[in-house]
């Protein structure tokens, strides 16, 4: 199954680009809606994406009416609740899980004159678009923390599924380790779920019982972090700044943050701008962060990581620069840096990185 994920995104890249579409302006109120692949909850995935909702209408104001679906199964769930929010007469609709894309395009076929953005995916239309962030910029600085902290140089990583997006946030993660530790390991395991409170609990638990003492995530619920601090682990939060769950353990947290986007892409439909595009935010653009140090943190390695956060930030370095060995002792990246192709059809390890992909 990954292996056929991989062609699909080469297949996907070389499509060529599309015909330029022009949108009439939309006028205001535009109804928008945000389809979310699991609770809002108190933090995580959908909790950023509805803050960014959120900070849509506070900004736009009386411009815009928001609506959203929480807990919306990937697959033909999904196509259903896109298409009756295409019939209730939303002319802008965020659909904000990879599992969303091919659900997405079927009823944008059907309804042309509405704009979609989909979060994660590879496929674009003349109405559909996509929009994703650099998360593993966030994720090596984060790596970087771990590997100063962690007193067994290992870490414990638990992940929803094997997508590029997912491999690329672990081995950046295992980088940054290995950055200031050349002996760290990260091990893996995984849920095969986005949204599984009881399974990303499970996990964490089985990493700490094999000896890791610190904790991060790709898993859109806080079951792992507050896993660790139940047993004393340190952790690094994904998606929301976590703390006040892990007031002992979260050494940081790499947060995401949409309003921005969201607010200028309800902008060009409202003006009759909008054309389908690749948007792709990280570090410089804000979309992703660090959040604020524990107090276990030391203020030299403090600064150590938030020096390479601004190095990352203006380009002068890169967390997928070569070389790169894969965890076969295989070079991947003799020199110079990763291209956007190669981390975007990413399914192999790098070396540190103990664990092995799901048989589907």
């Amino acid at each position: 199954m990954y292996k056929n994920l991989r062609r699909a995104f080469l297949a996907a890249s070389a499509l060529g680009t599309l015909l330029p579409v022009t949108f009439a302006r939309t006028p205001a109120p535009l109804k928008v809606g945000f389809v979310f692949v699991s609770p809002v909850g108190e933090a995580g995935w959908t909790f950023q994406h509805n803050l960014g909702r959120l900070e849509l209408e506070r900004r736009l104001g009386a411009r815009v009416q928001t609506t959203y679906v929480e807990n919306v199964a990937e697959g033909p769930d999904a196509e259903r609740v896109i298409r009756d929010l295409a019939q209730q007469g939303h002319r802008l609709i965020f659909t904000t899980s990879f599992g969303y894309m091919d659900p997405t395009l079927q009823v944008a076929a059907d309804f042309p004159e509405v704009v979609f953005e989909h979060m994660g995916g590879y496929k674009t239309a003349p109405n559909v678009a996509t929009y994703n962030a650099r998360f593993h910029e966030g994720r090596y600085l984060a790596g970087m923390v771990a590997g100063h902290l962690s007193r067994s140089g290992q870490a414990g990583y638990v992940a929803g599924f094997p997508v590029p997006e997912v491999v690329q946030g672990l081995n950046a993660f295992a980088r940054g380790m290995r950055a200031v530790n050349p002996k760290a390991q990260v091990r893996v395991v995984w849920v095969n779920n986005w949204f599984d409170p009881a399974r990303e609990r499970d996990a964490a638990l089985a990493l700490v019982n094999q000896g890791v003492d610190v904790i991060t995530h790709h898993s859109a619920s806080t079951a792992a972090i507050q896993a660790a601090e139940a047993r004393g682990a340190m952790s690094i939060a994904y998606h929301s700044d976590m703390r006040a769950l892990a007031p002992r353990g979260q050494l940081t947290a790499v947060t995401h943050h949409w309003g921005d986007f969201y607010v200028d892409t309800a902008l060009q439909v409202l003006e009759g701008r909008w054309r389908p595009r690749q948007f792709m935010g990280g570090l410089k653009e804000g979309v992703v962060r660090l959040a604020p140090f524990g107090k276990q943190v030391p203020p030299a390695v403090a600064e150590q990581v938030r020096q390479r956060e601004r190095d990352i930030a203006r380009g002068s370095f890169h967390p997928f620069a070569g070389p790169i060995l894969d965890n076969e002792g295989r070079l991947r990246q003799a020199g110079g840096v990763m291209d956007e192709q190669a981390l975007a059809t990413m399914d192999w390890y790098v070396d540190g990185v103990v664990g092995s992909f799901p048989k589907r």
